[in-house]
């Protein structure tokens, strides 16, 4: 097991350090992570990166090697050093399960334990959630754009390496079908596919040669890629060297609409109607919209993927909401500072729907969650209890959950206009 340990900023070690020396470490202390608001414009957003998160929570752990690197760099004292040595997270994680909506304030996660324990989490944990909610928020919107068809993450390439694993399942919760990146296919599970770049074609002495080369290796049910040099000679010459059966054809430039009409026709009329037709080229939300009326089959998404879409980071932040006091009771605590007032107190969270099973609102409450009768469902699901895992992480059941909650939303929601939350946050008993 890799340690996530030095996952984490500096101020954390030392905020610790200095909570041992005052006597405050072993509080009783509730965090939350919770967003202010969503990005601009966007009309909901969705939980990804859970599955990674309880993962990260069990693996933080400071080994020798982590114990030394902290002593030889001078980050912390000796006492802080035997504390850190034997740490393990014992409190509870609960939160929003993976694949759910989610809106500002949204109590995404809520972390008890000791300040010492609870604290050192921070930076691993929205490290996480910030990278994976703003990527399955931006597979949302194209997935839905897509109306359907399959859209195939392939975004490696413009992004960290590991970046790259996690936005390919953060996407895949979104409902993209595949993606190119194979260490995702490995750790994760989810379906992989690919077939050739220009390079392929380039290597070779004529269209033709790669186009049989590839055939060759793959059979006619696999993907040309018709853009390299002229399309409509590459369209007939795909056809005639794999015949009608030729599973796809790909175009990664030009105007992809006008193209995509004219090699349908024109696969139509070598025969080829069942040859499917895969379009790339930096598309986002916007960009498969305008293609909506267009014989695409499938889309090829990366750069916008990757980047979330123009909301590269889900601007969720983690604060300490409830803290034990001298006499031993839980008591709320807020920041009151200019712009960054944040609401004290432990969090649950239902979401209100009408009689047709439509969300109508987000209750957020304090204290412990009344019954919510016939309005409305509980959003909070455990997930570490006593410092062991104890949620589904299977990403089948965050994708169900993903098609769920998204159906539960006004159509209003899979607008790609500019808009506001498509649901209110509703503080009870008037605490916002």
């Amino acid at each position: 097991m890799t340690s996530t340990a030095l996952l984490t900023d500096h101020y954390e070690l030392t905020m610790l350090q200095a909570a041992l020396h005052s006597g405050a470490a072993q509080r009783h202390c509730v965090f939350e992570v919770f967003a202010r608001r969503l990005p601009e414009g966007r009309r909901y957003a969705v939980v990804a990166g859970t599955g990674r998160l309880v993962e990260a929570v069990h693996a933080f752990r400071f080994g020798d090697a982590e114990i030394e690197r902290l002593r030889a760099a001078d980050v912390v004292d000796s006492q802080t050093l035997d504390y850190l040595s034997g740490y393990r997270f014992s409190g509870d994680i609960s939160g929003y399960a993976e694949g759910e909506c989610y809106f500002p304030e949204s109590p995404l996660l809520i972390v008890e334990g000791t300040f010492a324990e609870s604290v050192l989490l921070e930076t691993v944990l929205l490290s996480i959630l910030n990278h994976d909610c703003a990527i399955a928020s931006a597979a949302s919107r194209m997935t839905n754009a897509a109306g359907g068809r399959p859209c195939i993450e392939m975004g490696s390439r413009r992004t960290h390496e590991w970046a790259a694993v996690a936005a390919a399942r953060a996407a895949y919760i979104a409902g993209f079908a595949t993606t190119s990146n194979l260490e995702a296919g490995r750790t994760h599970g989810i379906p992989t596919a690919g077939t050739s770049a220009h390079a392929f074609t380039l290597l070779h002495d004529d269209e033709r040669t790669a186009f049989e080369a590839q055939v060759a290796s793959m059979g006619p049910g696999t993907t040309l890629l018709v853009d390299t040099y002229d399309v409509p000679a590459a369209v007939s010459l795909a056809v005639e060297v794999a015949g009608v059966g030729l599973g796809a054809v790909r175009l990664d430039s030009g105007d992809l609409l006008v193209q995509a009409r004219e090699v349908r026709a024109q696969l139509d009329g070598l025969g080829a109607r069942a040859t499917r037709i895969i379009v790339t080229s930096d598309l986002d939300e916007h960009a498969i919209a305008a293609l909506a009326a267009a014989p695409v089959d499938a889309y090829g998404i990366g750069t916008c993927l990757v980047t979330g879409s123009g909301a590269p980071t889900a601007g969720l932040v983690y604060k300490l909401v409830a803290r034990e006091d001298h006499a031993g009771h839980l008591v709320d605590v807020a920041k009151q500072s200019k712009d960054k007032v944040t609401v004290g107190g432990r969090k649950w969270a239902r979401r209100r729907l009408n009689a047709r099973g439509q969300a109508e609102a987000e209750i957020i409450g304090i204290g412990e969650m009344p019954d919510a009768g016939g309005d409305g469902r509980a959003l909070m699901a455990d997930l570490i209890r006593e410092g062991e895992i104890v949620v589904d992480l299977t990403l089948e059941a965050a994708r169900k959950r993903y098609e769920q909650s998204l159906a539960e939303l006004p159509a209003r929601a899979l607008q790609l206009s500019r808009g506001e939350p498509v649901i209110p946050t509703i503080f009870e008993n008037g605490h916002r």
